[in-house]
């Protein structure tokens, strides 16, 4: 989620990680979106049940990869983001697919699945972080490089992952 939308809804927690920090959206009922915050950020308390909840299960992922999310999401974008979502959400903990083999599966593009990695508004949760470039982790976020690739390969390590060209 672009962290500028998220301060516009506001957080209902946010959470420290060995990667930085986490600003969660939600309602009473949904998760509603994730945010990468710089690791300075200060962390934030959960401020309704559900918030709590989405805390522990990223807390519980955080220690061990193979962790199932099971929280109620709010997915808003178009009908072929959220076909990309529900495919990065088949990949099991500790594979990969590429940008390329998954458009021809959906018979999309490399492009367009990227676009809708980069809109993902829950990413963790909702594995965008799985999709990788032929030869190379390419972008995360929207970005090619620096802390946004730093976050995708320490997830891809913690889920021991990471291809051998990254």
């Amino acid at each position: 989620m672009n962290p500028s939308t998220a301060a516009t809804l506001g957080y209902q927690a946010k959470l420290k990680t060995p990667f930085g920090v986490l600003g969660i959206c939600c309602s009473e009922e949904k998760l509603t979106g994730i945010a990468f915050l710089p690791p300075q950020v200060k962390a934030l308390s959960p401020q309704n049940a559900l918030a709590r909840e989405v805390c522990g299960q990223l807390s519980a992922y955080l220690a061990d990869a193979g962790f199932h999310f099971d929280l109620p999401l709010d997915l808003a974008g178009t009908d072929h983001q959220r076909r990309v979502w529900h495919a990065m959400c088949a990949i099991p903990c500790g594979q990969v697919r590429t940008y390329g083999d998954l458009a021809a599966e959906m018979r999309s593009s490399p492009r367009a699945v990227g676009q809708a990695c980069g809109n993902n508004p829950i990413p963790v949760v909702v594995p965008c972080h799985r999709i990788v470039g032929k030869h190379g982790l390419v972008g995360f976020m929207h970005h090619s490089g620096g802390r946004a690739t730093d976050i995708k390969r320490w997830l891809l390590e913690h889920e021991h992952a990471l291809p051998d060209f990254a």
